[in-house]
């Protein structure tokens, strides 16, 4: 009898071979973005400030999924390295708006490039209908875990 997607079996459970994919895709990450100042556990911070700049550390956190905890040693960190900088919210100064630094916008096309090349790496030998099924299961297998009582209570 083979094991099923969520048997015990380290290779094969669902869990495991997509831990070992997202250690495989952050090494493959950090490769290509350290030499620019850059680890992949500020990369999704980076990310959600190109996006929207000049936002709190909570809206941060909610975008990025991260506890304050976290977000604050990831922030202190980026703070130290350039890429960031906080100052008091003026509508609250007990908040305070995390904005990016000119080296951190400098950083952009670099940092997306590397992004787009581990994807690109990962799907290799995939044509486009089947990255566009892996990337529909994984959001479907995210919802789902979203929706768990457990996990909801958790975050």
């Amino acid at each position: 009898m083979s094991p099923t997607p969520f048997s015990p079996d380290r290779q094969a459970s669902l869990g495991y071979q997509v831990n070992r994919l997202a250690r495989l895709l952050a090494g493959s990450l950090r490769a290509r973005i350290e030499p620019h100042g850059v680890v992949p556990g500020q990369f999704a911070q980076l990310l959600a400030l190109y996006d929207e700049d000049g936002i709190t550390q909570n809206e941060l956190c909610e975008r990025v999924q991260v506890d304050q905890s976290t977000m604050a040693h990831t922030l202190k960190r980026m703070e130290r390295d350039g890429l960031i900088e906080r100052a008091p919210d003026p509508a609250d100064r007990r908040r305070a708006i995390v904005t990016l630094t000119p080296h951190a916008w400098s950083l952009r096309p670099a940092l997306t490039a590397a992004a787009a090349e581990v994807n690109a790496v990962a799907t290799r030998g995939l044509d486009a209908a089947e990255a566009d099924a892996v990337m529909s299961l994984v959001a479907r297998l995210i919802d789902n875990l979203v929706g768990d009582a457990p996990l909801a209570a958790v975050e």
